[in-house]
């Protein structure tokens, strides 16, 4: 399943390792989600680095091994490769930064991952917070026997 990830689910996960980067450490090891972001987004991130180094208390180098790890872990795509949906999805998105998320998920057939509620004010993309996406996650592990 393709899941388009949200800036702030990024933004968290480097602010504090929480529930967000949970989802991040766990679909690295089971491998369930194809995880894709608007290529604008990996440059927001490094735009803001200073920003988040203060927020976070993290080291220089704890903070670049996190972000690596993110960034190994989502496949950030050109606008060009999606942007025929855009007009499309333009009366979706709450907010217009957000466009490119909603067109992404319609030309992936994906989902969204945010905990922005205002995604869920439509029916045509479907968006999965934080939480559902781990119970997601967990739903694929099978029991050992």
């Amino acid at each position: 399943m393709f899941l388009v990830v949200d800036a702030n689910r990024v933004f968290s996960s480097l602010l504090s390792k929480g529930k967000a980067f949970d989802v991040f450490l766990l679909n690295s090891i089971l491998n369930s989600l194809w995880l894709i972001s608007p290529e604008y987004l990996f440059f927001e991130i490094g735009r803001h680095l200073d920003e988040i180094l203060e927020r976070s208390k993290l080291s220089s180098a704890e903070l670049a091994k996190v972000f690596r790890f993110i960034k190994d872990e989502v496949d950030f795509l050109p606008f060009e490769e999606f942007n025929m949906f855009a007009d499309v999805v333009d009366k979706l998105a709450p907010y217009s930064k957000d466009v490119q998320y909603f067109a992404l998920a319609l030309a992936s057939n994906g989902a969204i991952w945010s905990d922005e509620g205002a995604f869920k004010k439509q029916s045509k993309v479907k968006v999965l917070n934080t939480d559902e996406v781990i119970n997601l996650l967990f739903s694929k592990l099978s029991p050992i026997v």
